[in-house]
């Protein structure tokens, strides 16, 4: 039985891969990000051609630093009044947050609980944001769940 080989990963500056890498990137992101709907279009617009692309593709990974991003955890319980939500939303965004996911229950008894995961990497004082929610208007508690 043959042994499998082992592929080795690598981390690569940009400015000295080869053109053809570079455009079966840049082709798979437009693909990631929908701004291209088929990869004919994608290796059109990278200006890259198809075989080239189906060559180097799978061996073609985006570098995320994953390590340095912080998502905190939040559970909110809200008023059930109109734009509440809408102002937690706006305050997040204003202090440089952006929110991954948000889930907000049933409203019971004049409240609803909210959960959200927040990208807080932008975000000097993660306390302030929460500082700064509990004071809106029509939020009634703000706790952090977790961090990351």
């Amino acid at each position: 039985m043959k042994a499998k080989k082992v592929s080795k990963s690598y981390i690569v500056r940009e400015d000295i891969l080869p053109e053809a890498i570079l455009k079966t990137a840049q082709a798979k992101e437009m693909l990631t990000r929908g701004d291209a709907l088929t990869i004919n279009e994608a290796v059109e617009r990278a200006g890259l051609s198809r075989s080239a692309f189906y060559k180097y593709r799978d061996g073609v990974l985006p570098y995320t630093r994953d390590d340095k991003e912080k998502i905190t955890a939040l559970t909110l319980i809200l008023e059930h009044r109109s734009g509440v939500l809408s102002n937690v939303l706006n305050t997040v965004a204003a202090m440089k947050g952006n929110i991954v996911s948000i889930n907000q229950g049933m409203p019971v008894q004049g409240v609803a609980v909210a959960t959200m995961n927040v990208n807080t990497t932008l975000i000097r004082d993660v306390g302030a944001l929460v500082e700064s929610l509990q004071a809106q208007e029509g939020v009634k508690r703000v706790e952090i769940i977790t961090q990351s």
